[in-house]
This record gives structure tokens, sequence and C-alpha cells, in this order.
């Protein structure tokens, strides 16, 4: 952890503070050697004047911001143009924050008309006018796929039997640059079986393809370490039993009811950052964004509405 707390010595010192210390715009809720929680509305602190000081420093804002769902959920969410434009309207802020080679990530659920089995296209009408808001460039489409997930609608896919169940988000990545900083070394995956044994007899098959590809003689001979991953994340659901789970209750805090799987930021934050970078969080729920930057010697900051949410997440850096 040496890179983050090298790294932790620019944010100043109430920025690290673990007691609850207030400024007169911000209030902290803790901080660690390598980031700190801010308690409050990301509207309210990212336009606070203290927050300046981060403005073309942030790497990384990784975030899934509470999702347009019809039902009304504790964490917050708004529906139809009030989502759209409300989600928009962070954009400009958000490219203020940013490197000049930084990205944005943002998960994001899929939406349904009201009490009708379509599906809306509310999430892609958000995504293009955060884009033009922030005059950002689309990098790259992921799917974050969840095989566990509970069969939802529910009214659709349990009741009626007229649609499948959804399990998957869209998770966009975003950046002011057309060559954000970005490494696919980072997060090679393991070889196949078939790959292992191509390499090891060293020969195979090359030359056309009936996709009008061509094949060269040794273009998979070279052992790189690994795969090269594709813009599928599969992740697991949420534990009901870690270190987070814990603290909450044996401290009597509300748990968050959608908490960001670890998969996401693991992979984008190794992706996209290198060690010492500094990484966003600012609709952080339970923290998972800012626990497993700072696992991987990354800064971070994390910013949460709700109070028991944000002391929850403290149990993360036990």
């Amino acid at each position: 952890m040496a890179a983050a707390r090298q790294a932790a010595q620019s944010i100043p010192s109430i920025d690290r503070a673990s007691t609850g210390a207030r400024s007169t715009s911000l209030s902290v809720a803790y901080g660690t050697s390598g980031g700190v929680m801010y308690r409050g509305h990301a509207e309210d602190v990212l336009q606070s004047g203290q927050f300046r000081r981060y403005r073309g420093k942030v790497q990384l804002i990784l975030t899934s911001p509470p999702f347009p769902l019809n039902r009304k959920k504790r964490y917050g969410n708004l529906q139809g143009e009030n989502f759209r434009t409300w989600l928009a309207d962070f954009a400009p802020a958000f490219r203020s924050l940013l490197t000049p080679s930084g990205s944005i990530v943002l998960e994001m659920g899929n939406a349904w008309e009201p009490g009708e089995p379509v599906m809306s296209t509310l999430a892609l009408r958000a995504l293009l006018s955060f884009l033009a808001n922030g005059n950002l460039n689309l990098c790259q489409q992921f799917v974050c796929f969840n095989k566990a997930r509970l069969p939802s609608p529910a009214q659709w896919v349990t009741v009626e039997r007229i649609r499948v169940k959804d399990s998957f988000t869209h998770i966009w990545w975003m950046s002011p640059s057309v060559r954000p900083k970005a490494n696919n070394r980072h997060v090679l995956v393991e070889y196949s079986k078939a790959m292992r044994r191509l390499l090891a007899i060293g020969k195979y098959n090359h030359g056309p393809r009936p996709s009008e590809h061509s094949v060269g003689r040794t273009s998979f001979l070279k052992d790189n370490g690994g795969a090269i991953p594709s813009n599928v994340l599969t992740v697991a659901n949420t534990t009901s039993s870690d270190e987070y789970v814990e603290y909450c209750k044996k401290t009597n805090l509300v748990l968050h009811p959608s908490r960001m799987s670890r998969e996401i930021p693991n992979f984008f934050i190794r992706f996209l950052t290198d060690p010492g970078d500094l990484v966003l969080d600012p609709f952080a729920g339970s923290n998972t964004t800012g626990a497993v930057a700072e696992e991987l010697s990354r800064r971070w900051i994390a910013i949460e509405a709700n109070g028991d949410y944000a002391r929850g997440s403290r149990g993360r850096f036990r």
C-alpha cells in the first residue's frame, strides 16, 4: 500500500479525518490512508468550494447511479424524464474533475414502461443526453451479466409468463478523450484449455476463414500471459455474510439493498488506472468502489447521501 500512502499525501488533512469532522461545506463520514467518504448529496458536494481542489485530478469516475425503476427504492430513484435530466446535469461537473486521459464508467439497469410489458428507452436516452451534455466520447459498451439474478419484472416473467428474466445491466465507458488511459494487459483472463494446448503443440490450422479473415502462420503462438477479455462481465450476487454485512448488523445500520458487485470496480480500476491514481464514486452506496480501489493501491473519493449507508460502508475497511 506504499503507493496509496504516498498518493494520499495530496489529500488535505480534513479529507483524511476519521471522526466525522465537518467543514463549512463538506461533511466527512470517515477517511482512510487512501481515501475519504463524504456525506451528502452528490449535487451539493460536487458544487462545494472545497471540492474544487479535485478538478482535473480524477482518473476514473466509476459509479452506479440510482436506476430509473418504476418502484421507489429506499435509496431514492427518479423516473422518466426527471431521471434523464437529473443524470445529464452531472456530465459537465464529472468532466471538469477528470484528468485529460480520464474516464467515466456508469452502470445502468434496464427500465420498463409503467404497467406495460415493454421496455423503456429511458436508459438509452439518458446516456445520449449525458454524452451530449458533457461533450464526451463513448469508448465502449459493456454488459454485466448475473445468471443468478431473480426473475424480473415479476408480473411479466413469473406471473403472466410472457417475458424472460432481465439478467444484465449496461456499463457505459466514456471519456473526453478518444484515447483515454487504458491497458487490457492489466485485465487478461486465463487461457482456455484449447488455447493452452495450442501453445503447447505450437501449431494450428492457419489460413483463410469463412469470415474472410486470414489467420497468419504464427498469429496465435505467442504466450501473452492470458487472453484478452470480452466486454461481457459475469458477476455473482452480492454475498450475505461478508465483513460489510457483519459490521452493519453489529452496529444496527441498514444494509444497502443494491450493492455493486466487486467484479465491476476490480475490472475497470485495473483496466483504466494505475496505482496512485484517484478514483471517484459520487453515488457510493456501500462504497464497494472505494474498498476495491484501496485494495488496488489507488486513492479514492466516495459520496453518499444516506447516513446509514455511508456509516455502514466503513465496515469494508476493517
